[in-house]
This record gives structure tokens, sequence and C-alpha cells, in this order.
């Protein structure tokens, strides 16, 4: 005899069903679960919530994709994208695919108008490069089996995000440490921008630097920049106005290394007899300076590469050993560093 009130496993929602209990209609939350773009963010994370609260799983329609990478940048300005740029094609022309490039105009988060172009491509992966996707951008991704891998994260990635990055950390100890050997004590900081996290491991690294070898971290020496030539030249001056200025300048990045060059100049200091300066990237315009640039090598093309392999692994359905890759820093000793004359 059976058993009285057995239960049956109950079959998922119907979407019908599911816009019912979200109090939209039948065409929105299909095109919520199809991934489509043209849906308020608002309503598209309401729905996505009472999917996931009742169990609706949408059976995954299996679609080609078209033979591209896309990368996207928060500003197409200077040397770095070029050399993440290269590396990603060196990857994609090994597997015959075309590489998409589009810039958010300065924005951290890509535009609508980006994501809803993404999606119409239907690209083997995405590569977002110092910058951030929404969860929105995000979820619409993974609801069209689109792959993505952040270089070079402004924030703290997620447990779920892939990222490729450099050890930064490292770089700005080993730079900080090298002035220190040579005698430096008075060792100015012009930083990247505050929300990157690059930025603030790197600074990270110079305090712990300071702090092995017993110096005092002055905050007078320690300058906010934006990874700009304009920066890099209005905060060194700054800092060679002080009372008690720095016998040394370390830059986060090459550009604003260079801004540092014409403040000293400007105040008829000689590099490095009366200033020494460090920057970070090493790009190849860095051994044509007047004296070539001290720097930190960081490894933005193989950084390109890594991550378009990791894509070309998820769209073939391998899961990377580690979701956090870090290539490593290394310091590159040229003619703008040397002991301190006083």
């Amino acid at each position: 005899m059976a058993k009285s009130g057995s239960e049956t496993p109950r079959s998922q929602p119907t979407i019908a069903e599911i816009a019912r209990l979200a109090g939209v209609s039948a065409p929105t939350v299909s095109k919520v679960v199809n991934g489509r773009p043209d849906i308020a963010a608002e309503t598209r994370a309401h729905v996505l919530k009472v999917l996931h609260e009742h169990g609706y799983r949408q059976k995954r329609k299996i679609t080609k994709r078209s033979a591209l990478i896309e990368l996207v940048f928060h500003e197409l300005v200077g040397v770095y994208p070029i050399e993440i740029i290269n590396g990603v094609e060196r990857v994609a022309e090994e597997h015959h695919l075309a590489v998409v490039v589009s810039e958010s105009q300065g924005k951290q988060t890509p535009r609508r108008e980006w994501i809803e172009g993404v999606l119409s491509r239907r690209p083997m992966g995405v590569i977002p490069v110092f910058s951030d996707l929404s969860v929105e951008q995000r979820t619409l991704l993974a609801d069209s089996d689109i792959p993505f891998v952040v270089v070079d994260p402004t924030g703290v990635p997620g447990d779920d995000v892939l990222s490729v990055g450099s050890t930064d950390w490292l770089g700005g100890l080993s730079a900080t440490r090298y002035l220190l050997e040579l005698g430096h004590r008075r060792i100015g900081m012009i930083t990247g921008p505050s929300w990157a996290l690059c930025s603030r491991a790197r600074l990270d690294g110079y305090r712990a630097a300071l702090d092995a070898a017993g110096v005092a971290i002055d905050r007078a020496l320690i300058r906010d920049g934006r990874f700009e030539i304009e920066g890099g030249l209005s905060q060194a001056a700054a800092l060679l106005r002080l009372p008690d200025p720095p016998t040394a300048i370390f830059a986060l990045n090459d550009g604003m290394a260079i801004g540092v060059y014409h403040a000293a100049s400007q105040a008829g200091l000689r590099i490095p007899e009366d200033l020494s300066v460090v920057g970070y990237d090493d790009y190849l315009i860095d051994q044509w300076l007047v004296p070539p640039l001290t720097t930190v090598r960081q490894p933005l093309r193989d950084m390109g590469a890594t991550a378009a392999r990791m894509i070309l692994d998820l769209a073939d359905g391998v899961e990377p050993r580690s979701k956090r890759q870090e290539l490593a820093t290394e310091l590159v000793v040229r003619g703008s560093t040397a002991p301190p004359s006083r």
C-alpha cells in the first residue's frame, strides 16, 4: 500500500508563474532569462532574485561563439593599453582569433551600449582591463556563457572572479628598499588613484620597506597622483618645495616619473646627482630618457597573454588552477638613481 502523503519532486516553475510572483509580465521574465539587455537594472535584479528563490533553471542553448576576444579599457591613453593589447593579440593570432578593443571614456564600469554589443557579437570571452563590470553585466555574460577575466583589477576581485595581475606589493617594496640601500631616507612617493588596487599595493610595499629599515613614514612625502604626466609634474614640484625636500622620488607609473623629470629641470636639479627618480612599468621609452629611468618592470604583455589563454581554457570548459594569477615584477636599475649628495 502506498504511503499516504508521500511527496513527488516538484517541477520548476514556469515563466508565467515567475512573472506572477515577481509582479511583471511574462515577456519581461523571458528577456531576463535569455540575457536580453533591454531591461532596467532594478527590474532585472528583482526578477533574478525571484528566479533564484524558486529554483528556476534555464536549459542552456548551445550557441556558436564568434572567433573574437573582447578587450575593454577605462581609457586608451599611453603605452599601458598598447602593451596589454599586444599580449592578447599574440595569443589570438596563434588561435586565428580577432581582437575587439573598446573604451569606457574614463569610466571604471563600461557603458550599457558596450554590453549590448558584446552580447550581439558573442565572443570567446571578455577581458576588462583596469576596470570593473557591474553585477548586471556579469550576470548577462554568465547567462550567455561568455567567460571574462579581469586584468589589473581596480578592486579586490570576488571569489568567483578570475583575474590576472602582478606582484605590485613586491614591486613597491623592492624599489623603495633599493633607494634605502643607496642611502636615501627622504623618499617621496607619488601614488596612483586611491581606488586602484595596484596603487594601494605598491604604496603598502613602500611603507613596508620604510618600516623594515626603521625609517619613519612622513605623510608630507606621500602625494596623490592619477597615473598622468601632469600629475607627476605638479606633485613632484610640491615635494621639491618642501622645507626638507626628498632626495629621491618614487612615482608609481612611468608617466608620472616623466613629470618628475620636468619638475626637477624646472627646479634646477640634476638627475641623479641632486634627485634620484624611480618609475613603475618599464615602457620602451624609459631607456631613451636622459638619464635612462630606473623602474619596476611590470610584465604587461604577459598579463594580457595570460588572460587570453585563460579565456580560451574557459571557452573549452577547462577551469584554471588559480582564480587569481600574479606575474612577477622586476626592478630595472638604470641611470636615474644614485646615492644622495646630502
